[in-house]
C-alpha cells in the first residue's frame, strides 16, 4: 500500500475527506505555498496540483482560464517541480494534469526529481486505465489515482477500482469541470455502487461548490473534491478570503 493510501484510509476512519485543486500557478508560483497552507488550515486530506496544459480537454472556463494566467507567468511543469522541492505542505499533493505533460517530462525523470517533495500521487484524466502500464512501473511510492466515470458500467467500476491506489475520483457529471451542474437523478446509486465495491476512500468530484452538494454527496461518498469553487475564488478574492469562503462551505 502506498503512502497515500496508508493517509487517506487511516483519516476516512473519524472524518469525511476534503480534497481541494488549484491551478498551481495561476496567480503566480510565489503564491503557492500560501495557498496550500490556507488549504490544510481547512483541513485538506490531500490537495490536487493542477498543471498547466495548452488543450485541457475536461477543464471548464474557470480552470482554463486559470491555466492560461499559469502560461501567462511561464509556469511550466518544470518550474512547479523546483518550487515543491522547496516548500513543506503539510498535506499530501497530488499532481494533476494531462498525459502529454508527464510524458514530455519524462515520467522516470519526474517521479526522481520529485523524491523528497510532498507529491504523493499522480491523476493523469486522458490516460485510459488499460495504457496505465506506461507509467506504474517509475511510480515507486507515488499512487495513480483513478477516475471512475458515471458511464462505466458494473464490470468496469469492478475493474477500476481492484487495485486503484490513493481514492477513488467519481465524476459526478458528464463533460467538463465546473460550478453550477446538474447533476442527474440516479448519482446517488451509481456512487453507492462504487463504493460497494472500492476498498479505498471514495470521493465525489466535478461541479461541487455548495454545502449542499457537500452534505448530499457525504452520505454516499467519503468526501468531495472541489476545485472551481476555489480556483475562481482564489482569482478574485484572493487567498484570505477564499479560505473564509471555505471555512463556511465546510461547516
Amino acid at each position: 500500500m502506498k503512502p497515500l493510501t496508508e493517509t487517506l484510509k487511516s483519516r476516512v476512519e473519524t472524518e469525511k475527506l476534503f480534497v481541494p485543486y488549484i491551478m498551481a500557478g495561476a496567480q503566480g508560483l510565489d503564491k503557492l505555498e500560501e495557498e496550500i497552507a490556507m488549504l490544510v488550515d481547512q483541513g485538506a486530506a490531500a490537495i490536487e496540483l493542477g498543471v498547466p496544459f495548452s488543450d485541457p480537454v475536461a477543464d471548464g472556463p474557470t480552470i482554463q482560464a486559470a491555466g492560461l494566467r499559469a502560461f501567462a507567468q511561464q509556469v511550466t511543469l518544470k518550474k512547479l517541480v523546483e518550487k515543491l522541492q522547496e516548500i513543506r505542505s503539510g498535506a499530501p499533493l497530488i499532481l494533476m494534469g494531462y498525459s502529454n505533460s508527464f510524458f514530455h517530462y519524462g515520467i522516470k525523470e519526474l517521479v526522481e526529481d520529485l523524491d523528497g517533495t510532498d507529491v504523493q500521487g499522480f491523476i493523469i484524466p486522458d490516460l485510459p486505465y488499460e495504457h496505465r502500464d506506461l507509467v506504474l512501473p517509475n511510480l515507486r511510492d507515488i499512487a495513480l489515482l483513478t477516475l471512475v466515470s458515471l458511464t462505466s458500467p458494473i464490470e468496469r467500476i469492478k475493474k477500476l477500482t481492484a487495485d486503484a491506489e490513493g481514492f477513488i475520483y467519481a465524476v459526478t457529471v458528464n463533460g467538463i469541470t465546473g460550478t453550477g451542474q446538474d447533476f442527474r437523478n440516479d448519482l446517488m446509486t451509481h456512487l453507492s455502487r462504487i463504493k460497494s465495491f472500492s476498498k479505498i476512500p471514495v470521493l465525489a468530484g466535478f461541479g461541487i461548490s455548495t454545502n449542499e452538494h457537500i452534505k448530499n454527496f457525504q452520505q454516499v461518498c467519503d468526501g468531495v473534491v472541489i476545485g472551481s469553487k476555489i480556483v475562481s475564488s482564489l482569482e478574485r478574492q484572493g487567498t484570505e478570503k477564499t479560505g473564509e469562503i471555505l471555512a463556511e462551505i465546510l461547516r
